[in-house]
């Protein structure tokens, strides 16, 4: 049976809620992000783009482009409220669907032609978010997961489209390669160098050339280029979740030490969002006394993937908690409710200097180990958890708090 994938993405979705919220800022040039100089830019309006604003890009270089334009800081939680209210919809509406971002799904409607038709389902569907949320979506329809989101992205603003069976290589063709999901600035500079501009360069090189010149990212690279994609669409669950836990040799009352622990926990698990590209909208601590009662505190966060956001959250959590002179036996944290997607949610607190921070961090840590970069206060937390990567013998670069 022939496969049928949609894409649906909510066009410039921070700015779309802001405007929902506050119907004075339609059609007005919009930033949204960190409002200091310092500050990034985590969702920018389509008014901007002419200037040269996008995301990502430092706030103060974005004023300087389009100084007319509002900007606002946002908030995380709202967006992931509207986030939420689009999932259940889709959720209602189709019986395979995944939520690979806070703004972004794929759905698989195979075999929905012999009942209903795929295009019309999915124009419904479509109508139903904006009707219900306010939101405007978009999407493209195609037989795989890339073709289907470079349709999209092909559609935009606030329209849809569908690609028909067999004539994926054809769409592809007279595109930017940049447009092929997986090929960033660097991969396009590389490809741009070799004299390549349009898709149906890639289509008509043999695929040893490419592997050659990216290794084994060449031949993905050059597969999507040609419509070829199976990968499937992953069953959206909002119960999916990492955890980790420590029972201790000795039964503790040690605050120090424990909070110690539980900053290492939350920074080891941070870590691996990050690296698996997921962010928790759910994070849970529990604690076991030494009469083996167990108590557990949950609280529902907007979706983030930061240190700096999670441990916080998570010794406040302990400290409601923890309101008995008992021994404490085991403690333990869960990050729940993960969905895919990158560090953009974060922008509008932080700088490009803490990005940047994390960048690195999490650079030393792929190359020597998850424990080789930690804060000063998780010095006392032996190996926990997910924290079982030697870094040969270096000592850990030690993070220092430093007051703001």
């Amino acid at each position: 049976m022939q496969k049928t994938i949609l894409h649906l993405d909510l066009d410039t979705f921070f700015v779309s809620v802001e405007r929902l919220i506050n119907t004075k800022l339609k059609n007005k040039p919009l930033l949204v992000g960190g409002l200091s100089d310092r500050g990034v830019v985590a969702a920018c309006s389509y008014e901007t783009r002419g200037y040269g604003v996008h995301s990502g890009m430092p706030m103060k270089m974005a004023k300087e482009l389009c100084p007319e334009a509002f900007t606002i800081k946002g908030n995380a939680g709202t967006y992931s409220k509207y986030s939420d209210a689009v999932t259940e919809i889709i959720q209602e509406q189709v019986p395979l669907f995944e939520k690979s971002s806070i703004d972004e799904f794929y759905a698989d409607l195979t075999g929905m032609d012999r009942f209903f038709g795929c295009y019309k389902y999915a124009s419904e569907l479509r109508q139903r978010i904006e009707k219900n949320t306010g939101l405007p979506i978009s999407f493209g329809l195609s037989v795989n997961k890339v073709v289907s989101k470079v349709a999209t992205n092909e559609a935009k603003p606030h329209n849809q489209l569908k690609i028909d069976y067999g004539l994926e290589k054809t769409f592809l063709a007279p595109l930017s390669i940049k447009k092929i999901p997986m090929v960033g600035d660097k991969t396009y500079q590389t490809l741009r160098n070799l004299g390549l501009r349009q898709v149906r360069t890639i289509q008509e090189m043999p695929v040893d050339v490419m592997q050659r010149v990216l290794g084994k990212n060449g031949r993905v690279i050059w597969k999507r280029a040609n419509g070829i994609d199976h990968t499937p669409v992953i069953p959206f669950c909002d119960r999916k979740s990492i955890s980790t836990e420590r029972t201790f040799d000795k039964d503790t009352i040690d605050i120090v030490k424990l909070k110690g622990i539980l900053i290492a926990m939350t920074e080891n698990l941070a870590y691996q969002l990050r690296r698996g590209e997921k962010l928790t909208a759910c994070i849970a601590v529990k604690i076991r006394y030494s009469d083996f009662n167990t108590y557990s505190k949950q609280l529902r966060i907007p979706y983030t993937s930061a240190d700096h956001i999670l441990i916080p959250k998570i010794l406040e959590m302990f400290k409601t908690l923890y309101n008995r002179r008992l021994l404490v036996r085991l403690v333990g944290i869960r990050f729940s409710h993960l969905v895919s997607g990158n560090y953009q949610i974060n922008l509008f607190d932080d700088t490009e200097e803490i990005l940047n921070l994390y960048h690195a961090m999490d650079h030393i840590r792929k190359r020597y180990g998850d424990k080789s970069v930690i804060r000063a206060s998780a010095m006392g937390a032996r190996t926990i958890g997910r924290m079982q990567n030697p870094f040969d013998g270096r000592p850990p670069i030690v993070l220092a708090h430093r007051k703001q």
